[in-house]
């Protein structure tokens, strides 16, 4: 069974979605971007089920929490996959650009397909694919608005 829940923060409505094997997805509901997010009817609200998550994403958004203890389970391909555990090791107030990743997974010549990877991560924030930025130092895309990638990095930045 899937759960799901919503909430407010200081920079826009989150919503969880998840069960017993872990997270699935974290939706920055900016109302900007190319993510577009629909809750299933098939989905049940349980706010208690994130309670912990909740808690650690608004300590996060208050400066006091740097890394998230939240088990993810997100859908992907095995690339993907290989692609968002990399990203998780990014420290917290750290940037790195598409390409520092293509090398740290073995294949240096696919920047382009980290980037496309990044842009399908669907569960942002805990798996920070907002500290990526590209080669020349400018803030690339981002699923839910580059508006909001800037002011995570600057929230990291303290």
């Amino acid at each position: 069974m899937m759960y799901y829940t919503r909430f407010e923060t200081r920079l826009c409505e989150i919503i969880l979605v998840g069960n017993v094997d872990g997270l699935s997805h974290l939706h920055l509901n900016t109302g900007q971007g190319k993510r577009r997010f629909e809750i299933s009817e098939e989905w049940v609200l349980n706010h208690d089920f994130f309670t912990d998550t909740i808690n650690q994403i608004n300590e996060y958004f208050s400066g006091k929490r740097t890394t998230f203890n939240v088990t993810v389970n997100p859908r992907g391909t095995d690339f993907q996959k290989r692609v968002w555990r990399e990203l998780s090791k990014i420290a917290h107030g750290k940037l790195c650009t598409y390409g520092d990743i293509a090398k740290a997974i073995g294949n240096e010549n696919a920047a382009r397909a980290v980037g496309m990877a990044n842009s399908k991560n669907p569960i942002p924030l805990i798996v920070p694919c907002h500290r990526v930025i590209g080669a020349n130092g400018k803030l690339t895309g981002f699923a839910h608005g580059v508006a909001i990638k800037e002011k995570l990095i600057q929230l990291e930045k303290g």
